[in-house]
């Protein structure tokens, strides 16, 4: 009779997870991280692989959390104290078999985070041969962005530092990061003041940016689209209004936008001159580097 009433929790509980699972959105099975407008996770190369990671380890530490609920639930049931009963229960101490579970277990789920963490870590740290570089330069509290565009040319964009008032921060005024889609890119990232963190929202991925030293990213672009971009390294007042637009376009659209910058006079390249803390020891071109 008690095998029966199992079978049949088991079965219930079967049920109800086959019937959650199938009624998942887009937005759930990517464990609520922002997508493109689509819907489609696959934004550039290396967001597929991230979203991987974070759904699996919720999954894991569902299961795992669940198991540990059920043991909480079933201990205090089992070993409640009944009617007529007094004393202590009996005492359990040096159970080997549990003590080597409760070590053995954690140790295998931590191994297996970090691995496939490192995995994914590598896969985009790794240069990817690219074939554009843009250098962005943060700065209090606005971003510049050296190009090299497909013929050679250097042009650049240069972001107002500090809006002030009704217009301030509006999304015609925000700097525009302009990327083509299916193009390899390298970015040079490095700041003109303080710590910065490039984050572009729907890629799934930052990186600081510090004075002095160039960290870099590797990404391609796989979706057409305008993606929400800011700073996330708290680095002053202003912090929440350091912004900008990225767009990912196709060749002849990113063309037309570097011509249009050429047309207006923004050509060469800003350099660490325009650093504002001139006095920081090696503060002429900065140094490469990997921090995060």
């Amino acid at each position: 009779m008690l095998r029966k009433r199992q079978l049949k929790w088991v079965g219930i509980a079967a049920a109800a997870s086959t019937l959650l699972l199938t009624g998942c959105s887009q937005q759930e099975l990517q464990g609520y991280l922002p997508g493109n407008n689509l819907g489609d996770n696959q934004v550039t190369n290396h967001t597929s692989s991230i979203v991987g990671l974070w759904v699996t380890s919720w999954i894991v530490l569902l299961i795992v959390g669940a198991i540990a609920w059920g043991l909480m639930v079933w201990a205090m049931i089992a070993y409640r104290r009944r009617k007529g009963e007094t004393g202590l229960p009996v005492q359990l101490r040096y159970n080997m078999p549990i003590e080597t579970l409760f070590t053995v277990v954690p140790f295998i789920i931590t191994v297996g985070f970090f691995a496939f963490t490192a995995k994914t870590m590598t896969a985009i740290e790794q240069p990817n041969n690219p074939q554009r570089t843009i250098e962005v330069i943060g700065k209090q509290w606005s971003w510049d962005f050296n190009y090299v565009d497909a013929n050679g040319k250097k042009v650049y964009q240069s972001g107002v530092q500090l809006q002030d008032g009704p217009e301030a921060k509006t999304e015609a005024s925000l700097p525009v990061l302009y990327l083509e889609k299916g193009v390899r890119y390298e970015i040079d990232l490095t700041s003109r003041d303080v710590i910065h963190s490039f984050w572009v929202v729907q890629f799934l991925y930052k990186k600081d940016m510090f004075p002095g030293r160039v960290n870099r990213i590797y990404f391609t672009p796989t979706q057409d689209g305008t993606y929400m971009g800011k700073c996330a390294e708290l680095c002053g007042e202003f912090h929440s209004a350091m912004l900008f637009n990225v767009k990912v376009v196709e060749h002849a659209e990113y063309q037309a936008e570097m011509d249009k910058l050429a047309a207006a006079g923004q050509t060469g390249w800003l350099g660490y001159d325009l650093n504002r803390m001139q006095t920081l020891p090696g503060n002429g071109a900065p140094s490469t580097g990997t921090s995060n």
